[in-house]
């Protein structure tokens, strides 16, 4: 089966470690579809913290709950009726959309010369634009687990995400949970709005 990241509450990881899973779990998530095999492993999650009151606890035990309460067509087709569809969908996966207004705008441009400074390049296989939520994911959960001091680093970190996601993550989260379709993604947004407010906590202390 495909392995869940290891991010349930009182899993024992190191910050670090448990900062990057978290960021590959919402990049895998948002991208497109869950597989079967990664909402299955879901499903299983431990929910309880070693201790009442630890960040992130409860976003993550209404996610798993959703879960076993939707079935994978259920959480599947939700999918499709807010990010996917022909033309505009119902919400917005997409930076430049809440930062201009439209898409493949400045913020996208300002984007790629930063990941070109990085050393990152999209994918050719990948169908989204560089903006979209699960890519910058992708890069910081590269900042926060990459091998290479040089760029990650906290302070690229810090860097990255308050120009490339704290202006508009939110913004997503509020569209995705007020629409009437959301169920299991209204979910996966509670718990992205969590993790976000923890990282913005946790960089400003480096300011």
């Amino acid at each position: 089966m495909m392995p869940l990241p290891d991010i349930a509450p009182g899993s024992g990881l190191d910050e670090e470690t448990a900062r990057s899973e978290l960021y590959g779990l919402l990049a895998l998530m948002y991208y497109a579809q869950s597989a079967p095999e990664l909402i299955a492993n879901l499903r299983l999650a431990a929910t309880e913290a070693p201790a009442a009151g630890a960040f992130l606890e409860e976003p993550w035990r209404a996610l798993v709950g959703v879960a076993r309460d939707m079935t994978d067509v259920a959480i599947a087709a939700e999918y499709e009726a807010l990010f996917g569809g022909v033309g505009k969908p119902e919400v917005y996966l997409y930076g430049s959309h809440y930062l201009s207004g439209f898409l493949n705008e400045k913020p996208l441009a300002r984007l790629r010369t930063e990941l070109n400074r990085l050393g990152l390049a999209r994918d050719e296989a990948m169908s989204e634009t560089e903006d979209h939520i699960a890519y910058l994911c992708e890069v910081m959960r590269y900042l926060i687990a990459g091998e290479d001091m040089a760029v990650t680093n906290l302070t690229r970190q810090r860097k990255f995400f308050s120009t490339h996601l704290q202006p508009w993550v939110l913004m997503m989260c509020e569209d995705i949970q007020k629409h009437p379709r959301a169920g299991f993604y209204a979910a996966l947004a509670e718990l992205t709005r969590a993790f976000m407010g923890v990282e913005t906590q946790g960089f400003d202390m480096l300011a």
